[in-house]
C-alpha cells in the first residue's frame, strides 16, 4: 500500500535513532476513538493527538503551531492560550493542514510538527505514557513509540493544553 510520505520519514527517523517501535497498518481512520480500536494493547489515553492551530500574538502577528495531547483529553483553548502567550487562536482549516502537511488528510496528522516546520507543543500529561500511538501521516497507519524517544525525537516544547 502507498501512504504518504511523512509516514517514511517518521519511520527512518525513529530508525536512525535505534529507538523501539511498532506498526499497524488498519482501515482508513478519522477519529482517535476509531483509531484506538485498531492498536492492540494501547488505550486511548496513550493516543497522542495532533492538532495544527494558527496561534495569533497580535491580529497581524500569526503562526501556525502543532499541539499534541493524550487523546482522550480535550482540548483547552483558555489553558493553550495562557501557556503559548498568545491572545487567540484557531484551528487550522482542511486546506491549510493539506498545505502545510504536503498533503497529509485530517486524523492523519502525525506529532512530528518538525517534519513540517512547526514549533510542537505537548502537554506534560503526555509523558506519564510510557509508551505513546498515533497515525503516522497516513489515516492507515500508526506507529507506537517510547514517550522519551518522541521527546528525544521531536524536542517538544511542554506547556500546559489541557
Amino acid at each position: 500500500m502507498a501512504y504518504h510520505p511523512a509516514v517514511r520519514k517518521i519511520l527512518d527517523s525513529i530508525k536512525s535513532g535505534n529507538f523501539w517501535f511498532q506498526t499497524f497498518e488498519h482501515a482508513p481512520v478519522k477519529t482517535s476513538e476509531q483509531a484506538a480500536l485498531t492498536r492492540p494493547g494501547y488505550t486511548l489515553h496513550e493516543g497522542a493527538k495532533a492538532m495544527i492551530v494558527k496561534a495569533y500574538r497580535t491580529k497581524s502577528d500569526a503562526e501556525f503551531v502543532m499541539l499534541v495531547f493524550p487523546a482522550d483529553q480535550k482540548f483547552n483553548s483558555e489553558k493553550a492560550r495562557q501557556s503559548l502567550g498568545i491572545k487567540n487562536l484557531r484551528f487550522a482549516t482542511e486546506a491549510e493542514i493539506s498545505d502545510i502537511t504536503g498533503g497529509v488528510q485530517i486524523g492523519g496528522v502525525p506529532p512530528f510538527g518538525n517534519l513540517f516546520n512547526l514549533t510542537v507543543y505537548a502537554d506534560p500529561s503526555l509523558f506519564e505514557n510510557e509508551k505513546i500511538v498515533f497515525n503516522a501521516g497516513d489515516r492507515g497507519f500508526s506507529v507506537a513509540m517510547k514517550s522519551a524517544d518522541y521527546k528525544a525525537l521531536v524536542n517538544p516544547q511542554v506547556v500546559s493544553l489541557i
